[in-house]
C-alpha cells in the first residue's frame, strides 16, 4: 500500500487532492499547503525521516495516479507542491528539536559546571549525555588564541578525533566560556592526554590543563576548576608548558593560599631589590631565569641574552641588597619562594 513504512494519517487528504488538481489544473491552495507542512512537522516528530516521507507521497501518488488524458503535467505539479510543503515542515521540525536539545545540553553543562542543580536530579540528566556521575571523572580545558563555541570548526576537528579514537566512550566534549572542555571517565587515562594533543593542535598551539579525577556528581565541577586554576596560574607565571596538570601544580595554590604572608614573604625578601638602578624587575627576571634553568648561570644569561659576566654581577648585586645569596643553598629556597609569590602577586607592578 502507499501508506507502507509510514503511518496513514501522514497522507490524510493527499489522494484527493491529486484526484482534484488533476480534473481541474488548479494549483494547491494556501490551506492545502499549510496542512502539509503540519503533516510533516508530525511526522518528524514521530521519528519519520524525510526519505520514508519523500517513498510514501511517491508511492501514494502511484497508487491513486488519475487516469484522465492530459493530466500528467498538473499532477505531478501538485505532487511537488505536497512534498515540499511537507518537506518544509519535516526539516522545520527537525530544527526545532536541534534547537531544543542544544538548549537543553547547554543548561546540563551550565548546571554541572556551576553545581546549581540537585545532585540526583543531575546525575539523571547527565546519563541522558553519556556521562555516569556515580564514577569519578575528570576535566580538560583548553585556551586558544580565540574564543570557541559549538559551532566553530575547531571543537567539531577535536570530537571527530575523539569519535575515531574512542569511539563515544563516555566522553562529553563542550565549550565554555570561549574554551574546550573535555569530561572524561577518571578511570580512562588515555583520553584527556589524547584530547589535550589535539586540542593544541586545532588551536593552533592553544594551551590545555588538565584536572585531577574527583568523585560523586560533583566531582566534575572541582576537576573543572582546578584546570581552570591551572590555567590561570601558568599565566601569571609565565610558564610555556602546552599541556598542565592540576595534580603537578599543587604547590601554587598552597603558596597562594595566605595571601597575606605570602605579601609579607616578598616584602621582606625582596623588597630591597626596588633601590637597585632601573627598579626591582630587571633583579626579579635574573633570578627567574636563574631558578628556571636549574641555578647554572651561564644558561641563565643565554636565556636573558647576557654575559655571563653580567649574569654573575647581577646576581651579587641581589646578594647585597637582599642579604641573600642565590648560590646558597640555605637561602635558595626563601628566595625562590618569593620570587614565585612575586609572580603570583604579580609585583612590582602591584603594590602590596
Amino acid at each position: 500500500m502507499a501508506e507502507r513504512g509510514m503511518a496513514g494519517q501522514y497522507l490524510d487528504g493527499y489522494a484527493r487532492i491529486l484526484a482534484e488538481v488533476s480534473a481541474t489544473g488548479r494549483r494547491l491552495t494556501r490551506e492545502e499547503i499549510e496542512s502539509r507542512r503540519a503533516l510533516g512537522e508530525q511526522a518528524a516528530e514521530a521519528g519519520y525521516g524525510l526519505r520514508a516521507v519523500v517513498v510514501a507521497h511517491l508511492a501514494a501518488a502511484r497508487a491513486a495516479w488519475p487516469d484522465v488524458p492530459g493530466s500528467a503535467d498538473n499532477t505531478l505539479a501538485a505532487v511537488q507542491q505536497v512534498i515540499d510543503a511537507f518537506a518544509e515542515g519535516h526539516e522545520r521540525a527537525q530544527r526545532q528539536a536541534v534547537r531544543q536539545e542544544e538548549a537543553a545540553r547547554r543548561e546540563f553543562i551550565d548546571d554541572l559546571l556551576y553545581g546549581r542543580s540537585d545532585l540526583g536530579r543531575l546525575a539523571e540528566r547527565a546519563e541522558r549525555f553519556g556521562l555516569r556521575l556515580s564514577h569519578a571523572h575528570a576535566v580538560a580545558v583548553a585556551q586558544g588564541p580565540t574564543a570557541y563555541d559549538e559551532g566553530n570548526a575547531v571543537p567539531r576537528q577535536v570530537e571527530q578525533a575523539l569519535i575515531a579514537r574512542f569511539g563515544h566512550r563516555d566522553v562529553l566534549l563542550t565549550t565554555k566560556d570561549g574554551r574546550l572542555l573535555c569530561v572524561a571517565p577518571g578511570h580512562e587515562d588515555d583520553v584527556l592526554p589524547y584530547f589535550a594533543k589535539q586540542a593544541h593542535a586545532a588551536t593552533d598551539g592553544g594551551r590545555v590543563a588538565i584536572g585531577r579525577p574527583q568523585p560523586g556528581p560533583g566531582g566534575v565541577v572541582q576537576s573543572y576548576e582546578e584546570a581552570l586554576s591551572a590555567l590561570e596560574m601558568a599565566e601569571r607565571l609565565g610558564l610555556d608548558e602546552p599541556v598542565l596538570r592540576a595534580a603537578d601544580m599543587l604547590v601554587y595554590p598552597v603558596l597562594t593560599r595566605d595571601r597575606q604572608a605570602m605579601a609579607d614573604l616578598v616584602v621582606n625578601t625582596l623588597g630591597p631589590l626596588t633601590l637597585a638602578r632601573g627598579g626591582a624587575q630587571p633583579l626579579l627576571d635574573t633570578l627567574t631565569a636563574y631558578f628556571d634553568s636549574g641555578c647554572v648561570a651561564a644558561e641563565a644569561a643565554r636565556r636573558l641574552s647576557l654575559s655571563v659576566r653580567a649574569m654573575t654581577y647581577r646576581l651579587e648585586r641581589i646578594h647585597q641588597l637582599t642579604g641573600a645569596d642565590p648560590a646558597d643553598a640555605g637561602h635558595r629556597y626563601v628566595l625562590q619562594t618569593a620570587v614565585i609569590g612575586a609572580r603570583l602577586l604579580d609585583w612590582p607592578a602591584v603594590e602590596l
